[in-house]
C-alpha cells in the first residue's frame, strides 16, 4: 500500500469538557483533505492524544474516520502500546471498522532487546491482514529499533513501512536494505526534506495541520529535481516545524489550529494547553 508522501498525525478535538468533539472531528478531516493536501490520517496516535482517550474512545474514532473520509485519504488506526497481547486486540478491533492500515509505536517504558520488539512487532502483524507501519521515536520510548531490526521487519509480509524518528544516518540504512517496496517516512517534520534526499518517501507530519499545502510544495519540488526550490521552501517553513515544538505536543499544534479559527479545544492532563505567552508566541509564527 502506497500511503501517498504527506501523512498527518491528526489531533482528536475535544469540547470545553475535553470530551471528543465529533462535529470537529469531521471538520478537521476535512481541513486536512481537501485545504492541506493530506494524502493519509493516523487516527489515534501520539499528536491524537493515544495515552488519554479510552479503547472505546479509539474505536469510535476509527469507525468515525473511516465513515467520514469516503475514500479521499487513507486511514491509518494507531494501535500499538507496550502490551502485545493488548496492541493484537485493539488491532483486530480497528480492522473490523475498516480502518486501512496500523500505526504500531515501539513498545515504550519496558524497553524490549531488539529480539523482543521483532516478536513484538511480528506477532501484531500476524494477527491482522491489512498494512502495518511501524513507529520508531526513541524520544518518547526508550527504547531505539534499530535499522537490523526493521530490515528483519520489512520481510514480514503485511509490515510495509516505517516512521522512524532516529536520524538521517539509521533512514539511510533502512533504505538500502530493507525488503523492495518497504517506504520510509520520517516522523520529525524539519527532517523531511533531508530524509527524502537519502530515499525516504515523505512525512507523518505534525506541522501539516497548518502548512501541509507548503510542505506538499516542498515535496513536489523535491522530486521534480527543483532542489534549489525544495530547500528555500523547507527553510521558510522550519520555524514552523520547531515552533510547534517547543512545549510539549500537541498543545502547540491545536494552539495553532484555535488561532486560525478551527476549534479543537485543549489537551488532556497531564498534558497542558498553551498559556497566553505560549499562545502569542504560537500565532506569531504565521503573521
Amino acid at each position: 500500500m502506497d500511503f501517498g508522501r504527506l501523512i498527518t498525525a491528526m489531533v482528536t478535538p475535544f469540547d470545553n469538557q475535553l470530551q471528543i468533539d465529533w462535529t470537529q472531528v469531521g471538520n478537521i478531516m476535512d481541513h486536512l483533505i481537501e485545504e492541506q493536501a493530506s494524502d493519509s490520517l493516523v487516527i489515534s496516535g501520539t499528536t491524537g492524544e493515544s495515552p488519554t482517550l479510552t479503547e472505546e474512545e479509539k474505536l469510535k474514532l476509527f469507525e468515525y474516520a473511516v465513515t467520514h473520509s469516503k475514500g479521499r485519504a487513507k486511514i491509518i488506526a494507531g494501535t500499538g502500546s507496550n502490551d502485545t497481547a493488548h496492541s493484537i486486540h485493539l488491532s483486530k478491533e480497528a480492522e473490523k471498522r475498516g480502518v486501512d492500515a496500523l500505526l504500531l509505536v515501539a513498545p515504550y517504558y519496558n524497553r524490549p532487546s531488539q529480539e523482543g520488539l521483532y516478536q513484538h512487532f511480528k506477532a501484531i502483524a500476524e494477527s491482522v491482514r491489512i498494512p502495518v507501519m511501524i513507529y520508531n521515536v526513541p524520544g518518547r520510548t526508550g527504547v531505539n529499533i534499530d535499522a537490523a531490526t526493521t530490515v528483519r521487519l520489512s520481510h514480514i509480509p503485511n509490515i510495509v513501512a516505517t516512521k522512524d524518528c532516529a536520524g538521517t544516518d539509521q533512514l539511510t540504512e533502512i533504505v538500502r536494505d530493507a525488503a523492495p517496496g518497504f517506504l520510509v517516512y520520517s516522523g520529525d517534520d524539519s527532517a523531511a526534506l533531508p530524509a527524502m534526499s537519502v530515499g525516504a518517501h515523505g512525512i507523518v507530519s505534525v506541522a501539516s495541520h497548518v502548512v501541509g499545502n507548503e510542505m506538499k510544495q516542498m515535496i513536489n519540488a523535491f522530486l521534480q529535481g527543483n532542489f534549489a526550490e525544495a530547500a528555500r521552501l523547507h527553510g521558510q517553513l522550519l520555524p514552523v516545524f520547531k515552533g510547534l515544538f517547543t512545549f510539549p505536543s500537541p498543545a502547540p499544534v491545536k494552539a495553532a489550529l484555535n488561532y486560525k479559527g478551527l476549534p479543537v479545544g485543549g489537551v488532556r492532563l497531564p498534558l497542558i494547553q498553551a498559556t497566553e505567552e505560549e499562545g502569542r508566541y504560537i500565532a506569531s509564527l504565521f503573521q
